[in-house]
């Protein structure tokens, strides 16, 4: 592959399509904002195969695809079926490059509606900011996409000989139980030369970041179990080890005095980081003012490259119905994430060998729904690589920077496995504001201005390319 320096003349058309083609954008966005596709079951599922087919619609509204399909896959191990994506495809022409653009269009649950500012499925917009549930994760990836495309198809019309494959997965918020099996199922239709995975985000509002760097994810259930019936605390407390208890030392076990993670066999990765300041993570986390940070070394070193344990929920009595009683049996939910160039599952055995040895009173433990994934280390010395780095500078004006992200994209395991020789290009529409999977998730718009015409950039200069 060759990159040559592009032409200027269709950089600066395709910057006037994508300023032109905003307000349609933000208007699509908000469209899809509205439906309420979440891939839980306990959800409607209507509402799911209706955000499908709108992306789908959208898709074929473009005139660039040969073909556009909502498809499922089975979900392997069960009979069930994966939820509706999205596949669009057109064929690269006269020895062109392909590229593959991912987004998701479900979305997380928007919790107690009461924490919301504006209903969450009702877009709004107010200081700069397009709020609601999945306005950036990751609708403003596929509308990032859609207003792309439209634009280089308006410049390039005829001469656009790219090829294009848009998947757009209806179940990442949902562990992607279907996604290796969807890949292997259309695996011809979805090869390419560089992949471009829209669900990551930014240094800030106004600085793009491409992700070099994630960690991967060890997520489980444990029961902690010390009785087989509930007694009165009045009457054995003092002598009987209650679960809540047995619980609270287990996990206390896992962390150093000062919230490093103590389990051994978790590793780290000794990278640089830039200057993040303290100042920085507060503004960007919501931390109290009395609440100091956790951890050693550098800040972003803990969150990209460091492990970190946490216990996401858990079940016991509520405070409503607490009575004086010792409970024989707590469950949590334990979500770990792995250092990059550990496996999940070399993580995962680290830890259920810490809590196994570490179960005072001989409390009888039980792991169960294991969810594990890979982290990811993007070879940075692709020629993708710099086409999109130099996208960004221009889409943005300002020089992009490399990123490790502290979260977890597993299925990109999936996609190296698939395609070993895809240049895989971690890119996003979210800055640290924007809260996603929180209350009042939003959307910066001049990030997605300035992220759509990144977009455009690269495909037009793809374009420009030869095999």
């Amino acid at each position: 592959m060759t990159s040559p320096v592009p032409p200027r003349e269709p950089d600066a058309a395709v910057l006037e399509a994508v300023a032109t083609g905003i307000p349609s954008a933000l208007s699509d966005l908000g469209h899809l904002v509205r439906i309420p596709g979440m891939a839980w079951p306990a959800f409607d599922q209507t509402q799911l195969e209706r955000s499908a087919e709108a992306v789908a619609t959208l898709a074929s509204d473009t005139g660039v695809f040969d073909e556009v399909r909502v498809l499922r896959a089975a979900i392997p191990g069960t009979d069930e079926q994966g939820q509706p994506a999205v596949l669009a495809t057109r064929a690269a022409r006269n020895g062109k490059p392909t590229i593959l653009l991912y987004a998701h269009h479900d979305v997380q649950p928007p919790g107690d509606d009461a924490l919301w500012e504006t209903p969450p499925f009702e877009p709004t917009v107010r200081d700069g900011r397009l709020y609601g549930r999945g306005a950036a994760d990751d609708k403003a990836g596929i509308m990032a996409h859609i207003a792309s495309i439209r634009a280089v198809h308006e410049v390039l019309g005829d001469d656009l000989d790219l090829g294009i494959a848009m998947f757009i997965e209806g179940e990442e918020e949902y562990g992607s139980r279907s996604f290796a099996q969807f890949l292997s199922d259309n695996k011809e239709a979805l090869r390419a030369d560089a992949i471009v995975v829209a669900d990551s985000g930014n240094w800030d509002s106004v600085t793009p970041g491409l992700t070099v760097s994630l960690r991967g994810n060890a997520r489980f259930t444990l029961r902690v179990r010390t009785l087989d019936h509930a007694s009165h605390s009045g009457m054995f407390g003092g002598a009987v080890p209650d679960a809540m208890m047995s619980t609270v030392k287990l996990l206390s076990t896992l962390w150093n005095s000062d919230g490093s993670v103590a389990v051994a066999g978790m590793t780290e990765r000794d990278a640089p980081t830039p200057d993040y300041t303290e100042a920085t993570l507060r503004d960007e986390a919501g931390l109290l003012p009395g609440t100091t940070p956790i951890g050693d070394g550098t800040i972003l070193s803990r969150i990209w490259n460091k492990p970190a344990v946490t216990v996401i929920g858990i079940d016991a009595t509520s405070v409503a119905a607490a009575s004086n009683t010792l409970l024989p049996e707590v469950t949590v939910v334990i979500s770990a994430r792995v250092a990059p160039g550990q496996t999940g599952q070399a993580a995962y055995d680290a830890l259920e060998s810490h809590l196994r040895a570490h179960a005072p009173f001989g409390a009888e433990l039980t792991f169960s729904d294991v969810d594990l994934g890979d982290g990811f280390l993007v070879d940075t010395s692709g020629w993708a690589v710099q086409l999109t780095r130099d996208a960004m500078h221009d889409g943005y004006g300002v020089p992009p920077v490399d990123l490790g992200v502290g979260g977890s994209i597993p299925f990109i395991a999936d996609l190296v496995r698939e395609f070993p020789a895809a240049q895989i290009l971690v890119t996003g529409v979210e800055d640290p504001h924007s809260r996603a999977h929180s209350p009042n998730e939003s959307l910066h718009l001049d990030t997605f201005r300035h992220a759509v015409a990144t977009e455009a950039l690269l495909l037009t200069r793809m374009n420009a390319a030869e095999l």
